[in-house]
């Protein structure tokens, strides 16, 4: 039901089920991780009102929510970069997950887990935005309201630049449809509800 791509690895469908509604994928070296994506296969949908929280699972650091997955939003892509650094290993013990887990291994060559738990969709809902507050990052532009309106508008001329081009002169006024900033406005908000502002510390 479910695939895992790694940045630079084979895609992973070698998913290990713990019950009907929780299963996992193992991550080996996962020191070298930057960018992960989680994603259904499409052979089976998830049921009417259901859909899948994603937690990853760091020794010495335990899990976290990273986001979530439904039949509107088959997949997600996730920086781990900067957010999840080698440490002292450990074997989870109070989680939903703690039936499974790598055994401790050297800081160098750490094995980490993609947990994935079937809930209900107003479950997740509630717990997602409080989830995502608490994920350990470098630094939370949603707390510096001057960064955070700088890497907004950069969103936004990224956006504009990608149906007028890069090649206009920045001393020629260009007329932008409201269609346009419209539909900019409706994806940041959507982004911002699902991931919170993760997203907009990315370079590209």
């Amino acid at each position: 039901m479910f695939g895992c791509l790694v940045a630079g690895r084979l895609v992973q469908t070698n998913l290990q089920q713990v019950d009907e509604t929780h299963a996992y994928f193992e991550l080996p070296n996962a020191s070298t991780i930057n960018h992960i994506c989680v994603f259904l296969l499409g052979t089976i949908p998830f049921p009417d009102g259901y859909g899948a929280t994603v937690h990853f699972f760091w020794p010495g650091k335990g899990f976290q929510l990273l986001g979530m997955l439904s039949n509107d939003k088959p997949s997600a892509i996730f920086r781990l970069r900067g957010t999840f650094t080698a440490s002292v290993t450990t074997t989870p013990t109070a989680h939903q997950f703690s039936s499974v887990g790598p055994e401790p291994c050297s800081s160098m060559d750490v094995t980490a887990i993609l947990g994935l738990a079937i809930e209900p969709l107003v479950q997740i809902q509630q717990a997602l935005p409080n989830a995502v507050a608490k994920l350990p990052g470098p630094t939370d532009p949603s707390k510096d309201s001057a960064l955070l309106a700088e890497r907004i508008i950069k969103h936004l001329f990224t956006y504009i630049n990608s149906f007028i081009g890069d090649s206009i002169s920045p001393n020629i006024d260009v007329a932008v449809p409201m269609s346009i900033l419209v539909k900019w406005c409706e994806s940041l908000l959507t982004k911002i509800k699902t991931t919170g502002t993760v997203f907009l510390e990315r370079d590209d």
